[in-house]
């Protein structure tokens, strides 16, 4: 049966042979798991516009709700299967859809689902503000190109120390703040400067910042809060990121393999780093970009003429 005939709310047939499809090829199904779970969510909502109001009609009764509830349901479904509110595509990408496409040239707004807008840094740009930054926040404009300028002479004295290219580095940062554009945060606004994602767990004795996140278990995306490590400056993570893969025994066939960032990434996430089970592939599509192919060039050659 095509996954696809699951359309109205009653039809238990379509949705188990979604669930036969779902277990033989999760990425076929994706797209009707995605809209079966929006038309539930539609439904959710209508329910509570309708135990919201002020009370039935004069004519209403158990049948005719339940006629009405049936009906809502039906609509839910439809909505669900046309156009929607969007809820299905954002589903879609926490679980891991249509990554090839959707991380082709990586713009900030492709991989994170996002509008990115410019913010003024008091007149400054920020690449200026980013290399003058010791504990002030640094923004960024949401390029590439401002990203990888400001940070690399740090991201090249870090990335010598593991001898892995110093745009590898800033392709994992770009993926973890959406270059730079989507650092985490204090209560205050002030910039953790985390530039890596690194939590802070019992063994970090510095400040700590506590975001929402997104966390992958067994291959469902999962919204949950955490304390993440804080830090006076960008220089200081990407730091902090060299020493915090040293130390770190599960990490260290990763280490063996930085010649090869693609193998790199691999073993870094195998070893636990991310709970994405795309992280390594997102992180190689933004170092293939030709946005980081055109920004470390640039930073190269400006680095070089200096």
């Amino acid at each position: 049966m095509n996954i696809d005939s699951a359309q109205v709310y009653t039809d238990f047939s379509g949705l188990a042979a979604l669930r036969a499809r779902a277990r033989e090829d999760k990425d076929a199904a994706l797209d009707e798991v995605s809209r079966q779970f929006e038309s539930l969510f539609l439904q959710m909502m209508l329910k509570s516009m309708r135990d919201a109001s002020l009370g039935g009609g004069l004519m209403d009764s158990k049948q005719s709700e339940f006629y009405r509830d049936m009906y809502d349901k039906q609509i839910a479904v439809d909505m669900a299967q046309k156009q929607g509110i969007g809820l299905a595509d954002v589903l879609k990408r926490q679980l891991g859809g249509g990554i090839s496409a959707q991380y082709s040239d990586l713009s900030p707004e492709e991989y994170l689902g996002m509008p990115i807008t410019a913010r003024p840094v008091n007149g400054a740009d920020a690449a200026t503000v980013a290399r003058r930054s010791v504990g002030t926040p640094a923004a960024f404009d949401g390029s590439p190109e401002a990203f990888v300028d400001a940070l690399w002479p740090v991201a090249e004295q870090a990335a010598a120390k593991i001898n892995l290219p110093p745009e590898a580095l800033l392709a994992q940062a770009a993926l973890e703040t959406g270059w730079g554009r989507h650092v985490m945060q204090h209560g205050t606004g002030d910039s953790s400067h985390n530039l890596f994602g690194i939590k802070a767990d019992s063994r970090w004795q510095g400040d700590k910042v506590m975001v929402s996140t997104l966390e992958y278990r067994d291959g469902v995306a999962l919204n949950t809060r955490a304390n993440f490590r804080a830090y006076e400056s960008f220089e200081h993570s990407f730091s902090d990121y060299v020493d915090f893969v040293r130390r770190n025994p599960r990490y260290q066939q990763a280490l063996a393999q930085t010649n090869d960032p693609k193998a790199y990434f691999s073993a870094l996430q195998e070893a636990g780093y991310a709970t994405d089970p795309a992280y390594a592939q997102k992180i190689q599509r933004i170092l293939d970009s030709e946005s980081m192919q055109r920004a470390a060039q640039s930073a190269k050659e400006g680095a070089t003429a200096i």
